[in-house]
């Protein structure tokens, strides 16, 4: 009887020491103006490793400068990610932007002003 492969599990592992040591790399050693104050929401890897989606929020500045910062860094930050990681092929980083917080923001705005005017209703 076959064993059940492991590499559904290893890839959650290695995206979320990507996620880990990008947010340090980031952190300590980018120096772009564009790059304000990230944080990495996750970090997708397809299963060959060759590519990984960084999914990144913003607490201030413009997401597209930033985005736009991050993907020219792309280089200098998989160098990085190569010191730091044991795996044979360190993937492509692509960054995008996450909208989820701003999403959540407006729907809690728009639950409120339901709520509230249902309120004034009554």
């Amino acid at each position: 009887m076959r064993k059940k492969s492991a590499t559904p599990n290893r890839s959650f592992k290695v995206a979320d020491q990507i996620q880990r040591d990008l947010t340090e790399l980031i952190a300590r050693e980018l120096k772009d103006p564009r790059v304000g104050m990230v944080t990495i929401q996750s970090v997708e890897v397809t299963p060959d490793y060759a590519h990984a989606k960084v999914y990144f929020s913003l607490l201030q500045g413009d997401p597209v400068a930033c985005a736009a910062g991050l993907n020219q860094a792309a280089g200098f930050l998989r160098n990085g990610l190569f010191k730091r990681l044991h795996i044979h092929t360190v993937p492509t980083l692509h960054f995008l932007f996450d909208q989820t917080t701003e999403r959540a923001a407006d729907m809690n705005a728009l639950i409120a002003r339901a709520v509230a005017s249902r309120a004034q209703e009554a």
